[in-house]
């Protein structure tokens, strides 16, 4: 969720809980002040007619027109005893000038004459409807906080888009980032001093990340380069040895155990550099390549090659399908997934390649498992070890494909393994 429309989120909540809690108070504040002020109306009304009844005065009507009404009962001594002297109660109230109820305000107060004699004084008076007030306060808060939110979301989205375009600023830059091309300048126009250390934070660290990947990157290249040379004279001299006439048949055998171990650091060597030169996007060069033809000639040198397995490779072409990329790294990619389907199969086995319009999926059988989805596009890893292989393969076809968009997805099913490259539409 954009971080603007969180903070609203909440503010939008944390007032409706504090719009409830107030409409709430604000309500029982009112009733107690609309109560205060009608009992002391009473109490001095009560007050008038007491002092009138004791003084032997003509007591006001009942029904005066003011909707105040009253009447007086003479009361036991034992009732005095178990009723308060005051009481205030809220009660529905029958006004016979209007012929109708309505809710009222009552007093109850005990008096005694001059002879004795308990009465009881029962003072009413209509009061406001509570029910419509609740109704009325809940409707002006709502409509209150409707206008509320709407004026908070306004400010905000306002208030927050100018006080954040800096960091809107940093994540476009972000966006802009390659490690293996040059640090873009970040230019953050804030006097907000967390968003200016923020990008100067970020500049310096993309900058180190950019140099220690070309130190990285040329120091393969280099080593990698380097290291052909006395590879190549020390296979030379092996072969010189292997054909002095006085060597011994052991030590033949030694010697092509060595000169296959060269080979293979050979061969991980130059795949070390392949990667870089991938890394460093050192194959400008594109074209349309035909990917039917490409794998129908190499599927046959690979049937040639591992003839020994009797695996049966059959090619389904759905479509004619091509591919805009460098036809060196072509080769490559498509090599790579023959010969890890012919490495990682079992005798009599099967191969699968389907060529469809948005992709092209290698399958073979395997009874060993299914491999790690995790691992095995990380360079070394090798899910079961085979004899000469270095655990390159898959990385340089990850790395093919990331460079070309493309998409390698793997799966196990059926004892079948799966590798799928799809063209993204």
């Amino acid at each position: 969720m954009n971080l603007i429309y969180r903070i609203t989120f909440r503010i939008s909540v944390v007032l409706l809980l504090l719009f409830a809690i107030w409409g709430t108070a604000f309500y029982f504040l009112i009733i107690e002040e609309i109560n205060d002020e009608t009992d002391d109306s009473l109490e001095d009304y009560s007050e008038y007619i007491i002092t009138r009844a004791l003084a032997g005065e003509k007591l006001p009507e009942k029904e005066n027109g003011t909707n105040n009404t009253y009447y007086i009962t003479e009361v036991t001594p034992e009732y005095v005893k178990n009723t308060p002297a005051i009481q205030f109660m809220d009660k529905t109230v029958y006004l016979q000038s209007k012929g109708e109820t309505e809710p009222g305000r009552i007093l109850k107060t005990i008096f005694k004459d001059e002879k004795d004699h308990y009465y009881e004084l029962t003072v009413m008076i209509p009061t406001i409807e509570k029910e419509d007030l609740k109704q009325t306060i809940l409707f002006w808060i709502i409509i209150l906080y409707i206008v509320l939110l709407i004026a908070i979301i306004t400010v905000n989205a306002f208030v927050l888009r100018r006080s954040l375009k800096p960091l809107y600023v940093i994540l476009d830059w972000i966006d802009t980032l390659a490690i293996n091309k040059d640090t873009p300048p970040l230019n953050v126009d804030s006097e907000i001093s967390e968003f200016e250390k923020l990008s100067e934070a970020l500049l310096r660290s993309a900058q180190r990340n950019t140099e220690m990947y070309e130190q990285q990157s040329l120091f393969i290249g280099h080593a990698s380069h380097e290291l052909q040379t006395p590879i190549a004279v020390a296979q030379n001299r092996l072969e010189m040895l292997a054909n002095d006439s006085s060597v011994t048949e052991k030590q033949l055998e030694e010697i092509l155990k060595i000169r296959n171990s060269l080979e293979n650091i050979s061969k991980l060597n130059k795949t070390l550099l392949l990667l870089t030169k991938i890394e460093n996007q050192q194959f400008p060069d594109s074209k349309e390549i035909h990917i039917n033809d490409m794998l129908k000639e190499l599927s046959g040198d690979f049937q040639e090659a591992y003839g020994y397995k009797n695996i049966d490779l059959v090619i389904h072409e759905d479509t004619i399908l091509t591919i805009k990329m460098n036809e060196i790294l072509a080769s490559v990619l498509f090599n790579n997934l023959l010969k890890n389907a012919y490495i990682h199969n079992d005798k009599n086995g099967q191969i699968i390649i389907t060529i469809h319009d948005k992709g092209v999926r290698f399958v073979n059988t395997a009874f060993s498992g299914a491999l790690n989805p995790q691992y095995i596009f990380q360079r070394f890893y090798q899910g079961s070890k085979r004899e000469g292989a270095a655990g390159l393969g898959l990385s340089l076809v990850k790395s093919i494909c990331k460079l070309y968009d493309l998409e390698i997805v793997y799966s196990y099913e059926d004892n079948m393994h799966s590798f799928e490259i799809k063209i993204p539409t």
